[in-house]
């Protein structure tokens, strides 16, 4: 494959991604202007926001939440660790007074574990799984108190093949 079609390739998988956030947002706005008559798989019930709170969803997309709002979100290491958030989890984010983050799964993706073998390159960890690299957490790592070479139990998105991170669950 030519370096063109390899930027073809990676700018088509960037244009897929941006349209699922695109449509996962556009099902948002529907279930607030009409309601949830026709209840949507991601979605969970809502509380209003408490005075002084702004209440944000997004989607993971690995380390960050990005939200309906086109908004980039830290999320903290150590809670997408933890919690194996997986890419495309769908999320609440409450910012409360002074600025605090407070993230919530709302929306998990079907997943699928796989074995992985733990691999390290350029300071940054991967899970080597079905001939695929996954990036996976330094919080993870740490942890779990993983070292490259060790397997562990990993869980991905099924519907997504084209994900790029893994969630640690559990060393082996």
């Amino acid at each position: 494959m030519s370096n063109l079609d390899e930027k073809q390739i990676k700018r088509l998988r960037n244009l897929i991604k941006e349209a699922e956030m695109n449509l996962l947002a556009a099902k948002e706005l529907l279930v607030s202007l009409v309601g949830d008559g026709e209840e949507l798989s991601h979605t969970a019930p809502r509380a209003e926001p408490a005075d002084g709170e702004t209440v944000v969803e997004g989607v993971f997309d690995g380390q960050n939440m990005i939200g309906y709002n086109s908004k980039i979100y830290p999320v903290q290491a150590n809670y997408a660790s933890k919690s194996h958030l997986v890419q495309g989890d769908v999320l609440k984010l409450t910012i409360v007074d002074g600025g605090k983050f407070l993230f919530k799964q709302i929306g998990p993706v079907t997943r699928k574990q796989l074995i992985a073998t733990i691999t390290q390159r350029d300071g940054n960890y991967y899970a080597q799984a079905e001939s695929k690299e996954y990036k996976i957490l330094l919080a993870s790592v740490t942890h779990f108190k993983l070292s490259v070479g060790d397997q562990a139990t990993i869980v991905v998105p099924e519907e997504n093949p084209e994900a790029e991170w893994a969630a640690v669950e559990a060393p082996l």
